[in-house]
């Protein structure tokens, strides 16, 4: 093969290589597809999501680590599409994880709220509550009653899936209604339907005030106030439980944080007053109970 008939033949071969696949790029400049972005924070419509809300404030959420609100929601039976009822909800500490939690699950939230005829403080709070919690995007249509010694219905009869109430027992005590109010509870759940009660806890070996001027409250009344109006108890948990909490500090349970009284109700606060070892110990110590309304009971199938 003469060296002319050789060089064609490579230039051939240059050629038809040419006219074939193009070389791989390098490594570095094959372009990669954009990966989907990674969710930042919890799934939207979970109760870790309404729990660290951004709408919720700074303040709130620095007593989380006292009221465990995922713990004990969780505890109470919270679930999807449910009909919840908080009673005497405040300024709303609970209602803010509930109320978009249950917008985001096809579930209804309602508050059974101070009567606004009995003070003006009760009326001012609840103007307050329905301004602070209006905006239906966030927390939905929520619904509101009140619950008194003398009020109607908190809700239509036999419609909540769960009543929540947390720290409020004594105040019914102290206004002579405790019996009232859990019939109340009793007559707005459905069958099958549970109540869920956090509160201040007296040691059963203490005597208790009918009245509950201290804000603490026997394990055993709240049990018998629940059964006498038909609730059977199902179970209690020591989520919020404090055992430095020895209940018996001067100005009651208000001595202690969050309210840190220095003085009795009403009076100037007393600068003087030494707040340490109350501060060391925290918020109270909380009995956490679930009660269950008996469901109705089936008929024998007949055989």
């Amino acid at each position: 093969m003469s060296l002319r008939t050789g060089f064609g033949i490579v230039l051939l071969a240059i050629l038809l290589a040419s006219c074939g696949e193009p070389e791989p790029l390098p490594v570095a400049q094959i372009p990669i597809p954009d990966a989907p972005p990674v969710p930042e924070g919890p799934a939207v419509g979970s109760l870790e999501w309404a729990v660290n809300g951004p709408w919720r404030s700074t303040r709130d959420m620095e007593r989380d680590k006292w009221r465990n609100p995922k713990q004990t929601l969780q505890f109470c039976g919270l679930e999807p599409a449910q009909h919840v009822v908080e009673i005497w909800p405040g300024g709303g500490w609970y209602t803010q994880i509930l109320a978009p939690w249950l917008r985001e699950n096809s579930g209804q939230y309602s508050a059974a709220l101070l009567d606004p005829e009995e003070s003006e403080r009760a009326r001012t709070l609840g103007e307050s509550f329905k301004q602070a919690y209006g905006d239906e995007e966030r927390y939905g249509t929520i619904t509101t009653s009140v619950l008194s010694a003398n009020s109607p219905e908190l809700a239509p009869a036999a419609s909540a899936d769960l009543v929540l109430t947390f720290r409020n027992v004594h105040s019914w005590l102290a206004r002579g209604m405790g019996a009232k109010t859990f019939a109340d509870f009793y007559a707005a759940l459905k069958p099958g339907g549970v109540l869920c009660v956090v509160e201040h806890r007296l040691p059963d070996a203490r005597e208790q005030d009918p009245l509950a001027s201290s804000g603490y409250v026997q394990l055993s009344l709240v049990k018998a106030l629940a059964a006498e109006v038909g609730f059977v108890f199902e179970a209690q948990s020591n989520i919020n439980e404090n055992q430095k909490d020895t209940a018996d500090h001067p100005f009651g349970v208000w001595t202690l944080p969050p309210v840190r009284r220095s003085a009795g109700s009403g009076e100037i606060p007393d600068p003087a007053f030494d707040r340490a070892k109350y501060d060391t110990i925290g918020e109270s110590n909380r009995m956490t109970l679930r009660f269950r309304k008996p469901g109705i009971e089936q008929p024998p199938t007949e055989k």
